[in-house]
């Protein structure tokens, strides 16, 4: 699989941290082991392990589209922890993920803040809607919820949600 090379262009609104990055090239089987994992742990019922390909091609169709996939780093080891990928013209957050070791490390609040600082003054986003823990960290970012749908792989709810800078 070939992964497009991610922009060293420093992106507007981001401040230089020593725990967040854009994505390099060597990333992406570490992201998706985290992925897998972390998605496992909340839906155990669902094969992520199968869905390795689909997220690949997902993320490089949307980097071709515009968005940028920032990593955040451990405190102690500077392993990659997690990481975003937020489209900055549309303001459209696809993924955010944060290993399993490294959630409550404020890892997620990290790529959060980096993800509303690139974007256009908005972040949207889809949540499934059985996922109260994530539903809760997003409300307390200050997301409101804007409307209703379905996940197109899983077939389950979504709520759809929304992040305005404010004025």
């Amino acid at each position: 699989m070939n992964y497009i090379e991610p922009s060293r262009e420093p992106l507007p609104g981001l401040g230089a941290s020593p725990r967040l990055r854009r994505r390099a090239q060597g990333d992406i089987p570490e992201m998706l082991d985290l992925w897998v994992a972390s998605w496992g742990a909340v839906y155990p019922d669902i094969d992520f392990n199968a869905r390795r390909d689909w997220l690949i091609e997902q993320i490089t169709a949307l980097e071709t589209g515009g968005a940028v996939t920032l990593c955040v780093l451990a405190k102690e080891s500077q392993a990659l922890a997690g990481f975003v990928v937020i489209n900055p013209d549309s303001g459209w957050l696809d993924q955010i993920c944060v290993g399993l070791p490294y959630k409550g490390d404020g890892c997620a609040e990290i790529l959060m803040a980096a993800a509303c600082a690139v974007s256009p003054g908005v972040v949207r986003l889809d949540v499934n809607a059985d996922n109260m823990r994530a539903i809760r960290f997003y409300e307390r970012f200050g997301f409101a919820q804007t409307g209703r749908g379905e996940n197109t792989l899983s077939g389950r709810a979504t709520i759809q949600m929304e992040w305005r800078a404010p004025e």
